[in-house]
């Protein structure tokens, strides 16, 4: 295979990445606009949020080792039609339930084709020019969280917010035909027997379990029931005296034991695996996968934080926010060509530290410059410099992490690294959010009784900015206008929910950097010797 035919194999390789990666951020931008046609209740809103996330965490390692057995183009060819056809389904739905459903079949879709582009570059790609790709492949990843809200935020303002799924027909066709004809079949050799089945049943229980307690923790109560009760369909949580949370982790932590324990007897027994727990006496893929886990909780959970910063508080449009987080996809992208740079120049792991001291700079300087004063222009440079650092770390990690893994074992090592970043990034988001609401909270409970309010006003205030995530604050006058407040308390309740929100984004950036300089430490035991299994 030539080389130029594989790096315009790359272009739509991570062409397909963008696709996923896109629709994952997207949906935040143009929900106003689907729950006022669509006309979802609250529990209807939370699952067509979670439903994609939760199905797309949860099928990243079973879809990484079927592709190993049944070739990792085909995996990807099939997840990609998948997507499209998901993706014109919630376009063209007219219920919940319905697209529900859409979103669920889209997160079948794309954990087919996240650990599967993955495989597909390094297979493909060796010494020099592996750096080189996957920086690129990074740096798309990057990139795409960032563009997914203006993108989104554009097509709901001027069209309709059923062009952010429609759009995906023509550019998944596309991308489709590129793959067809550019990119070469990659397969690993199997044992005899058929797909763990089971296996991959416990791995689904697993993750799944595991990311909606970290997601909705804070919804529901990470011990004792809130005011919101769980319910699927019918079925309600039975229980008041404990959330559904712990018992969601409790479970998943009794099917990580049960996964282990199968999985190595089906190692003792020559049988094919959903993973192979021998991959983590691989020093480089063991290390890395823990500074990536941990590197992830920094740098997604600033990112849910943000948006609903500019424009709850500095009053953006969702166009406009997502026009200011473009300079963090700008970043991103400007570190591929950095990446490729240093690739053969300087140790990844070293790459990598770079990476992360540039996303740590970045965020304290926004938890020191954020300010209702300042507005966005004071974040527009950080966040560049944030953009430069995902990309680089993302990308190089990602190099670190399969450098010394047997080709055999590909899939599997995608899936179970795509996995871990997944999980990080949700442990991130429920930590980072805990941090950001609690902060609100407080700051605005004391703020607020200087401004003439009675408790009962205050406590509602708290309350509504709080569940609303600062939604409700642009329109506090109007809530609160019928109780026969003057402008002048109207107007200073307004200013002190802004400021009281600033400071929790502030604390939830103070929280990231802290798990990012935790990332940036464990990144020191990268680069050691592999021990890889015979």
């Amino acid at each position: 295979m030539s080389a130029r035919r594989r790096w315009i194999g790359l272009i739509f390789i991570s062409m397909a990445i963008s696709l996923v990666i896109i629709d994952g951020t997207i949906v935040n931008t143009i929900f106003p606009a689907i729950i006022d046609e669509l006309e979802l209740s609250s529990t209807e809103v939370q699952w067509v949020q979670e439903s994609y996330v939760l199905v797309f965490a949860s099928l990243l390692l079973v879809f990484g080792s079927i592709a190993d057995r049944f070739g990792r183009k085909r995996i990807l060819n099939l997840g990609i039609v998948i997507f499209i056809v998901a993706s014109v389904w919630a376009g063209l739905t007219d219920s919940a339930s319905s697209m529900i459903l859409a979103r669920v079949v889209q997160g079948i879709g794309g954990a087919m084709v996240l650990p599967t582009t993955l495989s597909l570059v390094n297979a493909n790609f060796q010494g020099k020019e592996r750096g080189i790709a996957f920086a690129i492949w990074g740096s798309t990843i990057g990139g795409m969280v960032a563009v997914g809200p203006v993108l989104g935020g554009w097509l709901a303002t001027d069209f309709s917010w059923r062009w952010a799924f429609m759009v995906n027909l023509p550019l998944g066709v596309i991308i489709l035909a590129g793959l067809l004809i550019l990119v070469p079949e990659s397969k690993a050799a199997q044992r005899a027997g058929g797909i763990d089945w089971i296996g991959a049943a416990i791995s689904v229980v697993m993750f799944s379990t595991l990311v909606f307690g970290l997601i909705e923790g804070r919804v529901y109560g990470w011990w004792e029931q809130t005011a919101k009760q769980f319910s699927v369909g019918s079925f309600e949580w039975p229980t008041e005296s404990i959330s559904v949370i712990p018992v969601s982790l409790a479970i998943s932590l009794a099917a990580t034991i049960v996964f282990v324990l199968w999985e190595r007897r089906q190692e003792k027994a020559h049988k094919n695996v959903i993973l192979d727990l021998g991959l983590f006496s691989i020093t480089s893929f063991r290390n890395g996968s823990i500074a990536a886990a941990i590197i992830s909780m920094g740098e997604f959970g600033i990112l849910f934080a943000l948006p609903l910063w500019l424009q709850n508080v500095l009053g953006l449009s969702p166009v406009s926010s997502g026009l200011v987080l473009l300079w963090l996809a700008l970043g991103a992208f400007m570190a591929s060509g950095v990446g490729g740079a240093l690739s053969g120049k300087l140790p990844p792991a070293r790459a990598v530290q770079i990476g992360v001291m540039l996303e740590l700079i970045a965020v304290a300087g926004i938890a020191l410059l954020a300010s209702t004063d300042s507005g966005w222009l004071a974040l527009a440079p950080l966040l560049l410099v944030y953009g430069i650092g995902v990309g680089l770390a993302t990308a190089q990690l990602t190099g670190v992490v399969m450098q010394d893994v047997p080709m055999q074992q590909i899939g599997q090592a995608s899936g179970s690294q795509s996995t871990v970043r997944q999980v990080g990034s949700a442990l991130g988001i429920a930590v980072l959010g805990t941090m950001l609401f609690t902060g609100v909270q407080g700051n605005l409970e004391t703020r607020l009784e200087t401004t003439g309010l009675t408790p009962s006003q205050q406590a509602q205030v708290v309350e509504i900015v709080v569940d609303s995530a600062g939604g409700a604050i642009p329109v506090l006058d109007q809530i609160l206008l019928p109780q026969q407040v003057s402008q002048q308390v109207l107007d200073d309740v307004v200013y002190q929910s802004g400021e009281a929100f600033t400071e929790g984004v502030k604390l939830a950036a103070w929280a990231a950097g802290l798990f990012l300089f935790l990332g940036f430490l464990s990144t020191f035991r990268l680069g050691r010797k592999a021990k890889v299994k015979a």
